[in-house]
């Protein structure tokens, strides 16, 4: 995936839920801070965007996200379009470490807005160590395989990971120890 596709994702969900701006959980978060050509092919192959409506609470937030899906997700007439889709999440989606809010990465230009040229829609994308705790909570190959790529082109750093994997929600004991355990075969 490129930027102006998650730039175009980001602009299009803001749309179909008739909000000004999305958080961006998934992989392609990454884009918000590094360009397609500074990543590694395993960083930019997924061919969907993870967007996390912002919303009071998370039944509001699940009620956006299933429109975004219904409009933009897999196998829809966008993703046919466009070769790429756009998934709704909540906030059960991710695991994210204490302050993940406070370091997300914004995503705004030309590209987000809105066809008129006003007012512009805002992605906020989750900041790349903060990404890297989420992918290795989930742990799957492909989440390792992302964040491998990561730190074998030096673009995140395995320490702050491992300190904000100790700041993940004590409920997940045991996906932060998977993680941890993981993450040493990185020193």
């Amino acid at each position: 995936m490129r930027r102006d596709q998650l730039e175009h994702a980001i602009r299009t969900a803001c749309q179909i839920i008739e909000r000004s701006e999305v958080i961006v959980v998934g992989s392609q978060s990454i884009l918000g801070t590094f360009a397609e050509d500074q990543l590694p092919a395993d960083a930019t192959m997924s061919i969907e965007v993870d967007i996390l409506p912002i919303a009071g609470d998370n039944a509001e937030t699940t009620r956006l996200a299933d429109l975004i899906e219904g409009v933009a997700g897999e196998f829809s007439p966008f993703e046919e379009v466009h070769g790429y889709s756009i998934d709704g999440v909540d906030l059960e989606t991710s695991v994210l470490p204490e302050g993940w809010r406070d370091r997300l990465v914004k995503v705004q230009n030309t590209n987000t807005a809105a066809p008129s040229g006003d007012p512009q829609f805002t992605g906020w994308c989750l900041n790349a160590e903060d990404l890297c705790v989420a992918k290795l909570c989930a742990l799957r190959e492909k989440d390792q395989n992302f964040v491998a790529a990561l730190l074998r082109a030096g673009l995140v750093d395995a320490g702050a990971v491992r300190e904000r994997l100790a700041t993940v929600p004590p409920q997940h004991k045991l996906a932060t120890e998977r993680a941890l355990e993981w993450l040493g075969t990185w020193d």
